[in-house]
Protein backbone atom coordinates (compact mmCIF):
# COMPACT_ATOMS: atom_id res chain seq x y z
CA UNK A 1 0.00 0.00 0.00
CA UNK A 2 0.97 3.24 -0.95
CA UNK A 3 2.45 5.25 2.20
CA UNK A 4 0.99 8.76 2.35
CA UNK A 5 3.12 10.53 4.29
CA UNK A 6 1.34 13.85 6.08
CA UNK A 7 3.77 16.31 5.54
CA UNK A 8 6.20 18.24 3.17
CA UNK A 9 9.41 16.53 3.34
CA UNK A 10 11.08 20.30 2.67
CA UNK A 11 8.63 22.94 4.12
CA UNK A 12 6.73 20.79 6.41
CA UNK A 13 3.05 21.69 4.90
CA UNK A 14 0.31 19.52 5.90
CA UNK A 15 -0.67 17.25 3.22
CA UNK A 16 -3.75 15.32 4.47
CA UNK A 17 -4.35 11.97 1.87
CA UNK A 18 -7.76 13.28 1.60
CA UNK A 19 -6.57 16.07 -0.30
CA UNK A 20 -4.73 16.92 -3.87
CA UNK A 21 -1.92 18.97 -3.92
CA UNK A 22 0.54 16.29 -2.77
CA UNK A 23 3.70 14.71 -5.42
CA UNK A 24 5.54 11.75 -4.39
CA UNK A 25 8.91 9.93 -6.50
CA UNK A 26 9.18 6.04 -6.81
CA UNK A 27 10.23 5.95 -3.40
CA UNK A 28 7.16 7.88 -2.00
CA UNK A 29 9.30 10.91 -1.28
CA UNK A 30 6.39 13.30 -1.13
CA UNK A 31 6.54 17.23 -1.65
CA UNK A 32 3.73 19.86 -1.94
CA UNK A 33 3.07 21.71 -5.12
CA UNK A 34 4.62 24.96 -4.46
CA UNK A 35 8.14 22.80 -3.20
CA UNK A 36 7.27 20.46 -6.63
CA UNK A 37 7.69 23.38 -8.54
CA UNK A 38 10.47 24.79 -7.23
CA UNK A 39 12.35 21.33 -7.92
CA UNK A 40 11.19 21.53 -11.65
CA UNK A 41 9.44 18.30 -10.34
CA UNK A 42 12.44 16.29 -9.62
CA UNK A 43 13.44 14.51 -6.71
CA UNK A 44 15.93 16.06 -4.33
CA UNK A 45 16.72 12.69 -2.96
CA UNK A 46 16.87 10.05 -5.89
CA UNK A 47 16.27 12.45 -8.83
CA UNK A 48 13.35 10.95 -9.75
CA UNK A 49 10.35 12.61 -11.44
CA UNK A 50 7.70 13.78 -9.12
CA UNK A 51 4.11 13.06 -10.10
CA UNK A 52 0.58 14.01 -8.30
CA UNK A 53 0.13 11.71 -5.55
CA UNK A 54 -3.14 9.96 -5.82
CA UNK A 55 -5.72 10.82 -3.21
CA UNK A 56 -7.05 8.79 -0.52
CA UNK A 57 -10.86 8.50 0.54
CA UNK A 58 -11.41 10.11 4.02
CA UNK A 59 -12.49 6.43 5.14
CA UNK A 60 -10.14 4.62 4.41
CA UNK A 61 -6.96 7.31 5.63
CA UNK A 62 -5.97 5.73 8.98
CA UNK A 63 -6.18 1.97 7.68
CA UNK A 64 -3.12 0.36 7.25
Amino acid sequence: MLEMKPACERCATDLPAQAPGAFICSFECTFCAECADELDERCPNCAGELVDRPTRAKSKATRQ
